[in-house]
């Protein structure tokens, strides 16, 4: 196997080690995989609840949220249109456990049996009859332009909470939260379903506090560097915590410019300006403005010491030196500690906003893995507390899932639920009955809680058989279609695939034809929509690709090696011609791209150290592969042949400085080259894994290429 290991800057290495006070290996894994700045590292290095955006950085929340306690109040019922997928059914669970909690009524509906992706007319009426005055859709509604018109004319208020591609039109919904609208103001666009809508959620909960609303600024005041003639003063306005403004001036003492000063503008604004040692800051402001200037400041000293006892006897420069928190600001480190400090402080002053608000992270977990959201920004927090509820089974509905599919007793990774559990849930809804998994999310009965854990089971296995069975028939189609382009491409359309089976379908040719460069499955037409699913090996990126035919799409999406679109039926035949066109120019390589490592590491680390290294990095999944090491000079003890011979998977015990390590050969003899011995020494090339068996938390290594050391 092909492999390179990218040089890095010296310079760069070093800065990343002092300044976010990371080891030496890990440094030079974040400046190879190319994060290097503040706001990509902290992901990476913290995980509080704190490092989540404010849901009121979408501009269409509070009236959202307003809606929803009009609701309340007046006893309306709310109808929740979820979606079929494991991120919709988590996505309407949520959302419909939150609203009861509330004392609202709340009707649930997920496309069930052939009905179609979305809302539908079909749909509105049931949802008219029922007697509903708001829809809340979750996981869908931003292309549902002619149902929302529907529901308007029939007087019902619809609140969007989807993550996909708008069209060229938005609904006319009474507020539409997604933040792939470009012009929402949320500051991330990787969200999946169920994170908005829990989103939407802590919104809720926020407006339930005397915390909703409030329009503050936080202020700190400094000496000038090096002489006592100006004053560095900086200002933040923050309104539901989400930051309206920043302002730092350097101030001539008592000969301020009143009127072009922004910081004087802002001030004027009559909003409370709050600061940590009220007399310390009114005595550095009296020395820029002069005694005459009357400035009313409220002390939150005591506030921020009842929630976070560290702050109690320490003032700001103290905090500030330190604060992880600060290692991630640009310059005027102080305000950055005292925003950090003030957020904290109202996010875990009420439990609703943290403590129980971590019980929704398990779903939220799920649904983003299941949709293979990158692991990037702050779906690196949301999965990682949702993997710790998940291990600490909080959740009783999913208990009994879980310990079926072997999950229970240990630490969960994004392989273990993308692989073990969001399937397992997919199923239902990809056999036309997502209610059964919904139930299940939602149930409070031990008894019925077994009874649809084994219905989901099963339905999983039939999943797994139909997708067999389809495959048996796809496979000429898909050899037939291999050699019309030239095995450059396999387009599977027979026009009879459920859309529920083209992910399986996809990877499956992937598999059974291994010189393959890509796939397309498309999906039977449903309701006048086509589904499709898309897989690729190195050296073509689909969600790339799939951008050069987004005029044909209703919606696409997906990464590197996986994506899907749905378009209208009446574009197949357009978008076959323009596929066939672009097929027909790609010059794809003959040989695979070659296998990035992160790292080299010496014989000396291979220890406890790299395991803390491989943590560090975790949660891995999309935009966050698994870490790739290199080492060289291994020497092969035993040489032990796994399982079935005819697949070829071998295990060697390496001995590595003075360690044994076990490590997995996955088709190692299947490879007619293969010519190791017990003595020789080898260069790897691996990653690290750990084994949970019986309680045991075993670490090995899986080799990805060896060869024989020239060393």
């Amino acid at each position: 196997m092909n492999y390179t290991l990218q040089r890095t800057s010296p310079d760069m290495v070093r800065r990343i080690c002092e300044r976010f006070k990371v080891d030496f290996l890990s440094a030079n894994i974040f400046a190879r995989r190319g994060i290097h700045e503040a706001d990509e590292i902290k992901y990476y290095l913290e995980g509080g609840l704190n490092l989540l955006h404010s849901p009121f950085h979408f501009h269409d929340m509070e009236e959202a949220v307003e809606r929803v306690l009009s609701a309340q109040e007046e006893g309306q019922r709310i109808a929740v249109f979820g979606d079929r997928d494991a991120d919709g059914i988590t996505s309407t669970a949520i959302l419909a456990q939150e609203l009861r909690s509330m004392g609202l009524e709340v009707v649930t509906h997920l496309p069930e049996g052939d009905e179609p992706y979305g809302l539908t007319i079909k749909a509105v009426e049931t949802i008219a009859d029922e007697g509903a005055s708001l829809v809340v859709t979750v996981d869908n509604g931003i292309t549902c332009i002619q149902e929302i018109d529907e529901l308007n004319r029939r007087g019902i208020d619809t609140i969007v909470l989807d993550h996909h591609l708008a069209g060229d039109e938005l609904p006319d919904a009474l507020a539409t939260i997604d933040p792939k609208v470009a012009s929402c103001g949320y500051p991330f666009e990787h969200l999946a379903g169920c994170a908005v809508t829990a989103k939407f959620i802590w919104a809720l909960r926020f407006a339930q506090t005397p915390l909703y609303k409030s329009h503050v600024i936080l202020l700190h005041a400094e000496p000038g560097p090096g002489n006592d003639t100006t004053t560095i003063v900086q200002a933040v306005e923050l309104y539901n915590l989400v930051e309206l403004g920043r302002i730092v001036e350097e101030l001539p003492n008592r000969a301020v410019d009143f009127d072009n000063s922004r910081l004087v503008r802002t001030l004027m604004k009559n909003l409370p300006i709050l600061v940590l040692d009220r007399e310390i800051e009114l005595r550095q402001l009296r020395a820029a403005f002069g005694n005459g200037v009357d400035i009313s400041l409220v002390d939150i000293r005591g506030e921020l010491e009842a929630v976070i006892p560290r702050v109690r006897g320490r003032n700001l420069f103290t905090l500030t030196t330190e604060s992880r928190m600060a290692m991630y600001a640009d310059g005027h480190e102080e305000i950055e500690t005292l925003v950090s400090l003030f957020t904290s402080c109202c996010i875990y002053k009420y439990p609703s906003l943290s403590r129980d608000y971590l019980k929704l992270m398990d779903l939220v977990a799920i649904g983003t893995i299941a949709d293979m959201m990158p692991m990037s920004d702050e779906n690196r927090i949301l999965v990682r507390l949702g993997l710790k509820e998940l291990e600490k089974g909080t959740r009783e509905s999913l208990v009994q899932l879980m310990s079926a599919q072997n999950l229970v007793g240990r630490p969960l990774s994004v392989h273990d639920v993308g692989w073990y559990l969001s399937p397992v849930i997919n199923a239902s809804g990809r056999l036309g009955c997502p209610s059964v998994a919904l139930e299940l999310l939602l149930c409070e009965d031990a008894g019925r809680m077994y009874e649809l854990t084994c219905r989901l089971i099963e339905l999983n296995r039939q999943r797994q058989k139909m997708g067999e069975d389809a495959w048996e028939k796809a496979r000429w189609s898909a050899k037939d279609s291999l050699e019309s382009y030239g095995s450059k491409f396999i387009l599977l359309d027979t026009g009879e695939i459920p859309r529920g089976l083209t992910g399986s379908l996809a990877t499956r040719a992937l598999k059974e034809f291994p010189a393959t460069p890509a796939v397309i499955v498309l999906s039977q037409p449903d309701d006048g929509r086509i589904s499709a699913s898309m897989r690729a090996r190195d050296g073509i990126n689909c969600r790339d690709f799939l951008s050069r035919f987004s005029s044909f799409f209703l919606d696409y999406g997906g990464h590197k090696a996986a994506g899907g679109f749905s378009m209208e039926a009446g574009r197949r035949d357009d978008f076959l011609k323009a596929l066939d066109e672009e097929v027909m120019k790609m010059d794809i390589a003959q040989e695979d791209e070659p296998l990035v490592v992160d790292a080299m590491v010496s014989h000396e680390e291979m220890n406890g150290s790299l395991v803390q290294v491989v943590g560090r990095f975790e949660p891995y999944g999309e935009a966050c592969p698994p870490l790739v090491f290199l080492l060289d000079g291994a020497t092969i003890g035993d040489i032990i042949n796994l399982g079935d011979p005819s697949k070829g998977n071998v295990k060697l015990m390496l001995r590595i400085g003075r360690n044994i390590w076990p490590a997995l050969w996955w088709g190692a003899r299947r490879d007619s080259s293969f010519d190791y011995h017990a003595g020789d020494v080898v260069r790897i090339v691996f990653r690290l894994n750990h084994n949970y068996f019986r309680g045991v938390d075993n670490v090995q290594l899986t080799l990805l290429s060896v060869e024989h050391s020239h060393a």
